[in-house]
C-alpha cells in the first residue's frame, strides 16, 4: 500500500498525515512519529511512504480550522481500518460537536454499550487520525483532560479553540 505523507505547521506543532488519495489514513504530531508510524502498521500492515502534494487539499482545511472554521473538517473522508467496535468508537466521535465534549461513559452509552467505558477510552487511544476523528472531545466522567496521545497541551488547546474550555479551564462545559 502507498501513502502519501505531508505536513503542515500549526499553533500547536507541525501536524502530519498521511493518505492513501482517497482518504486521510493517520495523521498525528511532529515528535509522535513512531507513535503514527505504529498506528499505520498496526492498522494497515506494510506500507511505503510517499512525500507528496496534498491530493486531498487537507493542508487548506486544516489551516480552515485552526483558523476558526470548525467545520472545515467535518466532511473529510477518513480510512482507519480498526477493528468493527473501534470503528463504531471513531464513527461516533465525529458526531460530537466543535464546541462540545463527551465523557466516555456518555460515548459508550451512544454505542448502546452502557458499561464499555474503558473499551471505549481503550479504542480511543488508538485513532490513527487525530483531530478529523476527534478523540480530543473525549474527557473522563468529572469532565477532567484524560490521556491525549498528542499531549494533554494539545488537547487543551484544541477544546479552547472550539470554545469547550476557557482559557483559565475553569468553565468547562462537558457532557456527562
Amino acid at each position: 500500500m502507498l501513502l502519501h505523507y505531508d505536513e503542515v505547521s500549526s499553533p500547536i506543532g507541525r501536524i502530519l498525515f498521511a493518505s492513501d488519495g482517497v482518504a486521510v489514513c493517520a495523521l498525528d504530531y511532529a515528535g509522535y512519529e513512531s507513535r503514527m508510524a505504529s498506528l499505520i502498521a498496526h492498522h494497515f500492515g506494510a506500507v511505503e511512504f510517499k512525500r507528496a502534494s496534498d491530493p486531498l487539499a487537507l493542508k487548506r482545511l486544516l489551516n480552515e480550522y485552526l483558523s476558526g472554521n470548525l467545520q472545515a473538517l467535518d466532511m473529510v473522508p477518513v480510512r482507519t481500518n480498526g477493528s468493527t467496535f473501534q470503528e463504531s468508537v471513531w464513527k461516533a466521535l465525529r458526531t460530537i460537536p466543535a464546541g462540545e465534549t463527551w465523557s466516555y461513559g456518555k460515548l459508550a452509552r451512544q454505542l448502546n454499550h452502557p458499561q464499555a467505558a474503558r473499551a471505549v477510552g481503550h479504542a480511543n487511544s488508538l485513532n490513527p487520525v487525530a483531530i478529523i476523528v476527534p478523540c480530543h472531545r473525549v474527557t473522563g466522567a468529572s469532565g477532567s483532560l484524560t490521556g491525549y496521545a498528542g499531549g494533554l497541551e494539545r488537547k487543551q488547546w484544541l477544546l479552547c479553540h472550539e470554545g469547550a474550555l476557557s482559557g483559565d479551564l475553569l468553565t468547562q462545559r462537558a457532557v456527562a
